[in-house]
């Protein structure tokens, strides 16, 4: 309404400016334009032995908490929500110098033994037979490391006779002796860790990996044929030999290995949190370019075989450096690694999840790193366990979404970040659940200071509608969560997305995670 004189009313004209000044972006999609469908371990995760993940993370005997093997029971119902389908072990880089047959067998013949690669002692009280145990109680799959910084061929061929081989041999003989009547049937294989990583124990050139990763993965496929491989690419982007490793690695394995591994970690040290959230565009950039170095090999050798991406260490790592470089060595599970993850790390670790899922048709395998306790989702303690921020989104993504992408157009404002340069304000990417007949659409406004007005025609699924609208925000982004206030930052169902004549519209707040789940 107006007054007589013909200007606004006091209320419609603060309504008008929100109007104008409130950013607008626009999702297009066509439910026949798919990018991929969604292998399930692409939300998969990672349990080193490092700090406190195995000891008094998923394992502590002595705690009120533990069953009878002494797995916390606490730690796998929080494992079990967030319906995690593969989880990578040993390591990382405690795998180079591992010698896998001193967790196997009568628990007090097990040798304690120094580990070079985060200077503790390693008990060797759990150990492969343990983990695929408490695998199965957790009920994910195993994605296991062979160790090619000190060891090789024959012993990668032996871990593996023990894990898959039948019986009647040395190796599947020996772990029917170990209580293990049936094979542990793991079908995923990492190569070893790192390898061009000069921190790595075994430390390799291009030329030296590729060729003993070749022979034994040649020599792991003729012991068992169904096992997927994972070759060892750069240890980040920012390596100097990024690219020409991978291309020379590939190019020696290409008839050998499936996937070529990604390793990532982002983090805000210096308290630019635009250039932080700002972090997904260099990860996109990050895919795309192996992407194009694996086609690339695969062009090369005029080959039909699609090497794809196993994303198997991913997450935000920083809060933790300085408390690490003053722990006391050789002891027995420190307090490492322990990131206390705030609200801000959750908007990244949604936007990184996004980005992996726009690159569904190469990104086929991804690892969260880690699971508990060492840069994790999820924390414990003598007394409990509880989940951090960035359990949340991880959680959504791999409960919700599952089905295909679908090449998700978003015409965003951006903004200029010191660090990565443009990028958008929106993340977004829209999976199609045609199983349970669901459109989720996950979502991240990165704008530190204003809302954003989202539309998205929605016509080619008439008569979907609003069936939740799960929002995750705080106004402080550097709010986190604690055994004292676990619900510090939590989602609600309390978003305001609505379908209107077939197009969607919402607005998400600012710097805020997303979640929409569409159905008749």
């Amino acid at each position: 309404m107006r007054y007589e004189n013909g200007s606004l009313r006091k209320e419609e004209y603060f309504y008008c400016r929100m109007e104008e000044v409130m950013k607008k972006a626009q999702v297009i999609i066509d439910k026949e334009y798919i990018v991929s469908s969604i292998d399930k371990r692409i939300y998969g995760s990672f349990i080193e032995h490092l700090g406190r993940a195995v000891y008094e993370g998923i394992y502590q005997p002595e705690s009120p908490f533990a069953d009878e093997q002494g797995f916390r029971k606490d730690t796998l119902e929080l494992v079990k929500e967030c319906n995690v389908p593969i989880v990578r072990y040993p390591g990382g880089n405690f795998v180079s110098s591992y010698r896998w047959e001193d967790g196997v067998g009568p628990k007090e013949k097990r040798p304690s033994q120094v580990d070079l690669a985060w200077q503790v002692v390693e008990t060797n009280q759990f150990g492969l037979n343990e983990f695929t145990d408490w695998a199965k109680k957790a009920g994910t799959e195993v994605m296991m490391a062979v160790n090619l910084g000190t060891r090789g061929i024959q012993e990668s061929k032996e871990l593996l006779e023990y894990c898959n081989f039948k019986g009647g041999t040395q190796m599947s003989d020996l772990r029917k002796e170990h209580g293990y009547e049936a094979p542990h049937n793991i079908k995923t294989w990492c190569l070893g860790n790192e390898m061009d990583g000069p921190w790595q124990i075994g430390n390799k050139t291009a030329v030296e990996y590729a060729r003993l990763a070749h022979e034994t993965g040649k020599a792991m496929k003729i012991l068992d044929p169904s096992i997927e491989l994972v070759a060892c690419g750069s240890s980040n982007s920012h390596m100097p030999t990024f690219g020409d490793w991978e291309a020379t690695v590939l190019d020696e394995c290409y008839d050998t290995v499936d996937y070529v591994s990604m390793h990532q970690y982002y983090g805000n040290a210096d308290n630019d949190s635009a250039s932080f959230l700002a972090s997904s565009v260099d990860l996109d950039q990050f895919i795309t370019t192996v992407a194009s170095i694996c086609d690339y090999v695969k062009g090369k050798h005029h080959g039909s075989k699609n090497i794809n991406i196993s994303l198997d260490e991913w997450n935000v790592w920083y809060h933790s450096n300085e408390a690490d470089k003053k722990l006391e060595k050789w002891i027995q599970k420190p307090h490492q690694l322990e990131d206390v993850y705030n609200f801000e790390d959750a908007l990244l670790v949604g936007s990184m999840l996004i980005t992996m899922l726009r690159h569904a048709d190469r990104v086929k395998i991804g690892c969260l790193a880690q699971l508990v306790n060492v840069i994790a989702p999820i924390m414990t303690s003598d007394t409990g366990a509880w989940r951090q921020t960035i359990f949340y989104p991880y959680m959504h993504a791999a409960t919700l979404g599952q089905g295909t992408v679908l090449n998700t157009i978003v015409k965003s404002p951006v903004y200029e970040a010191k660090k990565h340069g443009e990028a958008p304000y929106l993340d977004c990417v829209v999976v199609d659940n045609g199983e349970k007949e669901e459109v989720v659409i996950f979502a991240v406004n990165k704008d530190l200071e204003e809302d954003m007005e989202v539309t998205l025609d929605l016509r080619q699924y008439a008569g979907y509608r609003v069936q939740e609208h799960i929002v995750m925000q705080h106004d402080d982004l550097k709010a986190v969560n604690t055994e004292a206030d676990p619900d510090n930052v939590v989602p609600k169902s309390s978003g305001n997305a609505r379908v209107e004549d077939g197009v969607l519209n919402v607005v998400f707040g600012k710097t805020s995670w997303n979640v929409i789940r569409l159905a008749r």
